[in-house]
């Protein structure tokens, strides 16, 4: 495979979006340098994971932020469940196993993402070696009025989910990369989903039951929470870490729920260490 060429992926013989941080992996190329497979969160997709990436593949690690079918570039319908998600990312898993010949993953998850990656790693225990959780929760609750927006399609469910995915400095126009607005950034990304995406991501995640998912993961797992997070405040998150045996916390002062664009530094050194 040449640099010229870009890394694709089948599950269930549908095509999967994948971004690779600028470096198209191989089989020689990641028997040095660990798989991370990186999960995103309700209407998003792989570009949330961004500022992260590109690092990660040129720091000793194979990332792979891919999209959820019917988001992003990957194709099929929304999947209706965090279970059904879990069950996809299983079959993600083996697609890359066979394609890199890599017997284990790490796994890193944002928001409905963590819900999906803790599910993974709670059915199997030999092939997710560590777990990353940024902006987790035990119950994932939606609040009605943007539920019934995300229902009707209506640009309020964008907006509601941007205002409260960001702390404080985020709405001041504050941003880690120049020339960038943080805000219109995450609205624009929310926007491109298609109709029914946001709905059927949000769904699952007001439907989800965590059960002994958390106990049953054998693997280390570290959680990222942000002091200013609304969508999943570090309370609530405070149940899912008691249930892990192999538990790190990591705290982000001044951080909200979009903490990989908010403290995009202070992300990449929590998951170089939690990775390794």
């Amino acid at each position: 495979m040449t640099a010229t060429e870009s890394f694709s992926l089948e599950v269930r013989s549908q095509s999967v979006g994948v971004a690779t941080g600028g470096v198209v992996p191989n089989v020689s190329s990641a028997a040095d340098a660990p798989v991370v497979m990186l999960i995103h969160g309700a209407g998003m997709n792989r570009t949330v994971w961004q500022l992260q990436t590109r690092w990660l593949a040129h720091h000793g690690f194979t990332p792979l932020a891919i999209d959820l079918p019917g988001h992003g570039l990957s194709d099929g319908e929304p999947l209706d469940s965090v279970a059904d998600m879990a069950l996809w990312l299983g079959e993600a898993i083996t697609a890359v196993s066979e394609r890199l010949d890599s017997e284990q993953v790490r796994l890193v998850g944002h928001s409905m993402g963590s819900l999906i990656c803790t599910e993974a790693a709670a059915a199997d225990h030999d092939r997710i070696a560590r777990l990353v959780l940024l902006g987790t929760a035990a119950a994932m609750p939606v609040h009605p009025a943007l539920l019934g927006a995300a229902r009707r399609n209506e640009l309020l469910a964008p907006e509601l989910m941007t205002a409260w995915s960001h702390g404080n400095r985020a709405h001041v126009a504050t941003n880690p990369t120049p020339g960038l607005w943080m805000l219109g950034g995450g609205l624009a990304l929310l926007e491109r989903a298609d109709d029914g995406v946001i709905h059927a991501d949000l769904s699952a995640c007001a439907t989800y039951e965590a059960g002994d998912a958390a106990s049953r993961v054998k693997c280390p797992v570290t959680v990222i929470v942000g002091s200013e997070d609304k969508m999943t405040p570090p309370r609530a998150a405070v149940p899912l870490i008691a249930d892990f045996d192999n538990i790190d916390v990591v705290h982000l002062a001044g951080a909200g729920h979009m903490m990989m664009n908010e403290d995009p530094a202070a992300v990449r050194t929590a998951l170089a260490a939690a990775l390794a």
